[in-house]
């Protein structure tokens, strides 16, 4: 008889086991399906779910916003939740519709949480469509996004390039002071990687190229190339930012490289190197003091 008894206990305690089991799983699936892959236009229940401590330890890091739909003239409040602190600041990014950056910024996280808004005023929010809010933490694997969308977009005035006159060459955009004797220009570009000025003539005979570009558009100028090879004195001259270049027949490439020209996405780009220059000290600190002996 107590045997049989104590089988019934086991039988018992096996089932309840997995009642258990069951409910746990179904409550992890529940809790899941609310915010994968991050809670959009969350409800003050949502968040509070979202924030709550079994889901942390499952999810390094959340995020979320007050709505789901936004004008083109509003303020997107962004609150999010970290598991474990580690002492980094969160990293936001703001990707458009046609996939550009629209901002990048560190915020700091206080008690697990992060919060900041964003203005959905300026020509960088102008076109309607779905925004990507992308979140990270410390490493590539705590990361996360929300999306929201934009609607009633700003008609801005279309950009137009400006009307350079006859002595002046178009680069890029930028109107460049020219003279050319021997043969014509064709084209030029403003060359961001190489920080110069390509020049592309068609030299019907031995000549020469003076081009005197302002401050704003080129600095530092400090070499010359013919078709890729170096040019030096007395065939190239360089006097300040006035560059003087005597070209053979047949010549196609003039390249004059300086230490800066005007940059196409000067902020977005300065923003992105500092922010990757932050978190790589912030990350090789908290490395090196992982490693150091603990008494």
């Amino acid at each position: 008889m107590g045997v049989n008894r104590n089988k019934m206990n086991n039988r018992t305690t096996f089932a309840l086991l997995v009642l258990l089991t069951a409910v746990s799983a179904l409550t992890v699936s529940s809790a899941y399906a609310q915010i994968n892959p991050a809670c959009v236009g969350c409800t003050q229940e949502d968040a509070k779910v979202m924030a709550s401590k079994a889901l942390m330890n499952a999810i390094p890091i959340s995020v979320w916003t007050d709505k789901a739909d936004y004008g083109h003239n509003d303020i997107i409040k962004v609150k999010g939740q970290v598991a474990n602190e580690s002492g980094f600041p969160v990293t936001i990014t703001v990707i458009n519709p046609l996939n550009s950056i629209v901002t990048i910024d560190q915020i700091d996280v206080v008690n697990h949480s992060f919060e900041t808004t964003l203005n959905t005023a300026g020509a960088m929010w102008k076109h309607d469509g779905t925004y990507t809010i992308k979140v990270n933490y410390g490493t590539a694997e705590k990361n996360n996004s929300v999306k929201v969308e934009l609607t009633d977009a700003i008609a801005y005035p279309p950009t137009t390039n400006k009307q350079c006159g006859v002595k002046e060459l178009t680069a890029s955009g930028q109107c460049v002071p020219f003279s050319i004797s021997g043969g014509t220009v064709t084209s030029a570009t403003l060359n961001t990687n190489d920080n110069s000025i390509v020049i592309m003539i068609n030299a019907e005979e031995d000549g020469t190229l003076t081009v005197l570009p302002s401050t704003t558009v080129q600095e530092g100028i400090f070499m010359v190339l013919v078709d890729g090879e170096e040019c030096n004195e007395p065939e190239c001259e360089i006097v300040g930012n006035k560059v003087t270049v005597m070209f053979p027949a047949g010549a196609e490439t003039i390249e004059i490289i300086g230490t800066h020209v005007i940059p196409e996405f000067g902020t977005i780009a300065a923003m992105i190197l500092a922010v990757a220059i932050i978190s790589i000290i912030a990350v090789s600190a908290k490395s090196r003091l992982s490693i150091i002996p603990r008494y």
